[in-house]
């Protein structure tokens, strides 16, 4: 039987194996995600010199009220990093998926992050 430890020990190995490969640039942060069972959480981060550019969740100020763990707070975490991003200047970012599978609440992020601007 897997456990949600065993899960959440998986996911951070296999993002640990994603990290290797992909940084993130002042030019190009990386657009780091993460996701709980009741929030989701997108990061712009610089990586060479360890800072968070831009960050967007579903605890901010805007989201109060409205669902914060499904795929339509998703979709308007998406919305807010893209315009977020594209006031400090920044159109192309790498995508981070934070170890979790391209499905869901996590592609639902990065769509909307894409059609509001955002390049990866």
């Amino acid at each position: 039987m897997i456990t949600k430890q065993d899960k959440n020990a998986t996911r951070k190995k296999r993002h640990a194996r994603v990290r290797t490969k992909i940084t993130g640039t002042a030019e190009r942060p990386r657009l780091n995600v993460f996701r709980s069972n009741k929030h989701i959480y997108a990061q712009l981060i610089d990586d060479t010199r360890g800072v968070t550019l831009v960050s967007a969740s579903t605890l901010d100020k805007a989201f109060e009220g409205d669902s914060n763990g499904n795929t339509e707070a998703a979709v308007k975490v998406g919305e807010t990093i893209a315009k977020r991003a594209s006031e400090q200047g920044l159109k192309s970012v790498v995508f981070d998926r934070g170890g979790y599978l391209y499905h869901g609440r996590v592609k639902a992020l990065a769509e909307a992050a894409r059609e509001n601007g955002l390049e990866f």
